[in-house]
Order: C-alpha cells, then structure tokens, then sequence
C-alpha cells in the first residue's frame, strides 16, 4: 500500500528552501571482500592479519557468517584512529568470536510491543523513530543488529518482516491523533496513560546518514506538529566528523530562527577516548599544562560548533563493551574529557540481549564497578551518568552492588545487586521500584539471577511467573482513533 504524502507548510519553506546538499567523501569501506581480495586501499590492507581473514573466510556460508550477522563497515576517519588503537580495533573489525554463541532476542526488550505505527517505538513518554537503517560505520555489538542486517523479526500483527521505516507523513498523524486524545483525557492518554508526545528521537541507523534535506524535512515537520524537543541519536561524531560542516549548521541556524521555541539534543555515542582524543608518538594522551586534553582536530571543529549554539544540548551515552572500554582509566578519561567540552554524560548502558550478546557484554556487577570506580576523583557534574540496561520492564538502573553478606536476609550470604525501574512504559508505573537479587559475578543478563530472587517489587522477573517474555497487551499502546 502507498504511503501518504506529507506536504510541507509555507513556514517549513522558510527552511527547506534554502537547504544545501554537499556530497560526503567518507570514503567506505563495505565488507569484508575488500580486504581478502587485496582491492581495499593500499595503506588499510593490513588492517586484517592474513590469520584474521583465513579465521574469518572459513566461517562463510556457514551458520557461524560474520557478515550474515553484521555487516562489515568503516570509514577512513575511523580506520586513521583505530589503526592505532586496540580498542577501536574491537569496535568495527570482525571476529569469529561473535558468532561463538547465537544466544539472543531478535527483539531486545520487547520493542516492537510499543511500536503503534510501522518505524515508530513509543514505549516511554518520548518516541523514537527509524528514519535510516545504517550508518556510516558499523559498530560489531551494535544493539540494533537486526535493522542494520536487514533481517525478518515479529511485528505486533504477527507478521514476520523487516523493520521498515518511519514516514514524514504517518508520524505527524500519530503525534497530533495522540496529542488530541491526550488533551480530551485531562492529560493523560485514555489507554496508555501517557502524557503529551513531546520529544522525539530520531534514530535508526544513524540520521546523519541522511542529507541536510532530509534531516531539515525531519525537523520542520515534528515541530509542525506540535513536538517540543527533537533529539537526533548519532555515532557521525566518531566516524565522520566532517559531516558537521557549515551547510549542516547553516540549516539548523536557519531552522532555530524559523522554529526559536524548539529544543534540539544531539546524543552522541564515543565509546572510548580514542575516537577523539589526539595521541602523541608514544600513544599517550596529548593535554596542556592544565590538564586539557588535545582533541582529534576535525572532531574538535565539529564539537565546538555544535556547542556554540545554545539552544543545542549534546549528551554522549555508550554501553560498556568487553574489549573496547572495560577499564577504569578509559571510563574516567571519557567522562572528564567530554564534560571539559560541555558535553554531558548520559547513560552507561549494561549490554543488551541482541543476538550474540554473549561476545561483547561484560558482566553487570563488572560494569557497575568499572563505572563506580571510574567516577572516584571525578567531580559531581563530571559524573552524573548512570549505568542502565534496557529491559522490557523498562531502563533499569544498576543501583548498588553490595559484596559482603547482608545479616538476617535470606539468599544475601556472597552480598546482593539491587536493581531499581529508571524509566517505566506506558504510565510509568513502576518507576522507582526495585528488585533486590543474591549476587553471581558471571552474570551479563538477568536470566542468569533467576534463581537467587529475594525481593521484586519492580516486576523484573514477571515472566517466570507468567511463563511469557513479559510481553505488555497491545492496549497500552494502541493508536488513538
């Protein structure tokens, strides 16, 4: 069936109009075949060991297919920092450890219960949409493996397809439908229990992907339709900072003149210090006689447009990925290095149960101690992130891990993880309310604490009651007439 067309107003114009579209040499690599058949560039050759590749070839066609799970990409900018950089390395090269163990939920958390119109997931009171379906480069544990590999999952309606896109047209529908029901109800929509829809993600892929026409179609039209804050979920900043380039801030100047009152967050995701941080020779960290560290310049270019504009607020958020930055010194140096440039630190997320998962989380209490160690000698604004893992449940926060016994509690004689609802679906509900569980240090998922419940007023384990994978009913998230 087509899709509607959406027509953009006389004031959209004001900005559409007046949008330029440079053309991006990132200069991709795509695949693995590039650097088997000796045709990738000369200097990025010995980016795979020819062992690497050997290890990698043999798993072809094989249910083990690296690229069958993840496709392979990177772009210059990021292969100029990683040649260097182990950790890096781990982030974008493919290893036959990845598919080890296919372990995984093609739908992490229960998404696509909250997914009311096709590229839409309105699980909280802000909604996400799928605007693209890749990115630049490709992370190996990206958390969205199933739309970036294109591959079939359940829908809501029972049908087995890929993930499709978010339309300018459906979306704006949605946002006023919802919106109106909200309004008649008092303030709070009659099935859901949400309140206004207000602020939307734009994600997928990664929107930067897009051209500034797009980007610019994106904005004016959510703000048409009544949204107070547009977030854009972007990696660009690592891979290809040079996309922050004065056409693209030429239009959003021009878009903030036209929409003043609107809200724009970007939500960057580094990883490690290295994807921006300028090394010297020894490959230590570049910092001048305070303490500053020395950005990648292009990156720094980037940043320091973005930040000059204050109606822009920028938040960086990653996972915490075995092999990439599991230890304390990169946490600290991250978080103290964005905060010097006015970026805040958002989440820390636990690794989530995609396919696969098994090769890149690290275990939660691990995590949770990495990170409360890397916010010693850090101070109260540099260390405002908190580590939380997406769960159907909602974001669960990792409050404390306590690892003495606990007197008089059953199931607490090796210490207890208490995990507390961060943010909650639909009428936020359980939000605040925790779950308190019997430790196990090799635990990277919350199945791996089924045995040792003591208290779970949060609900996190419901689905060992239920016998289902806690999946909500459909009528808290059913689109409004």
């Amino acid at each position: 069936m087509a899709r509607i067309k959406y027509e953009p107003t006389e004031r959209e114009r004001l900005v559409l109009d007046h949008v330029e579209n440079p053309r991006y040499d990132r200069q991709i690599i795509n695949g693995l075949s590039p650097f088997i058949k000796g045709t990738a560039p000369e200097d990025m050759q010995g980016f795979y060991s020819p062992q690497e590749l050997e290890n990698l070839i043999v798993l072809r066609d094989t249910e083990r297919d690296i690229e069958n799970r993840m496709p392979v990409k990177m772009t210059r900018h990021y292969f100029e920092m990683a040649r260097t950089s182990a950790p890096l390395q781990k982030l974008v090269k493919a290893s036959p450890e990845e598919t080890l163990n296919m372990e995984g939920s093609e739908d992490p958390a229960n998404q696509m219960s909250y997914s009311p119109v096709e590229g839409i997931l309105h699980k909280y009171e802000m909604a996400l949409l799928y605007v693209i379906s890749t990115c630049s480069a490709h992370c190996r544990f990206c958390y969205r493996e199933e739309l970036i590999g294109r591959k079939d999952v359940t829908h809501q309606d029972g049908t087995v397809k890929k993930k499709g896109m978010a339309s300018v047209a459906e979306v704006t529908d949605y946002i006023r439908s919802f919106n109106a029901a909200v309004a008649a109800n008092g303030g709070f929509h009659p099935e859901s229990g949400r309140p206004k829809l207000r602020e939307i993600l734009l994600s997928g892929g990664d929107p930067m992907v897009l051209p500034n026409n797009k980007l610019a179609g994106w904005f004016t039209a959510l703000a048409e339709a009544g949204t107070e804050v547009i977030r854009v979920g972007t990696k660009e900043l690592a891979f290809h900072p040079d996309r922050f380039d004065e056409a693209f801030m030429s239009m959003l100047d021009r878009f903030h003149d036209t929409y003043p009152d609107m809200c724009l967050r970007m939500v960057i995701h580094f990883n490690h210090p290295d994807e921006f941080l300028a090394k010297d020779g020894d490959g230590n960290y570049m910092a001048d006689a305070n303490g500053f560290y020395e950005w990648i310049p292009a990156t720094r270019r980037a940043v320091d447009a973005l930040t000059a504009r204050g109606w822009i607020t920028i938040a960086n958020q990653t996972p915490i990925i075995h092999g990439v930055n599991d230890d304390v010194d990169s946490l600290r140096i991250l978080q103290r290095a964005l905060r010097q440039k006015g970026i805040e630190n958002h989440y820390f997320f636990g690794g989530r149960d995609i396919i696969a998962y098994r090769a890149f989380n690290v275990p939660i209490e691990t995590a949770w101690k990495l990170l409360n160690e890397s916010q010693k000698w850090l101070s109260g604004i540099e260390s405002h992130a908190r580590m939380c893992i997406s769960h159907y449940k909602g974001k669960i926060e990792v409050s404390a891990v306590v690892d003495e016994p606990v007197p008089g509690m059953a199931g607490a004689e090796n210490g207890i993880v208490i995990f507390k609802i961060h943010r909650s679906p639909a009428d936020a509900s359980t939000r605040g309310k925790v779950c308190i569980v019997g430790r196990n240090p090799e635990a990277v998922w919350f199945n791996e604490y089924e045995d040792r419940i003591i208290f779970d007023e949060a609900g996190i384990f419901d689905y060992l009651q239920n016998g289902s994978a806690g999946i909500p009913e459909l009528s808290a998230v059913a689109v409004p007439a």
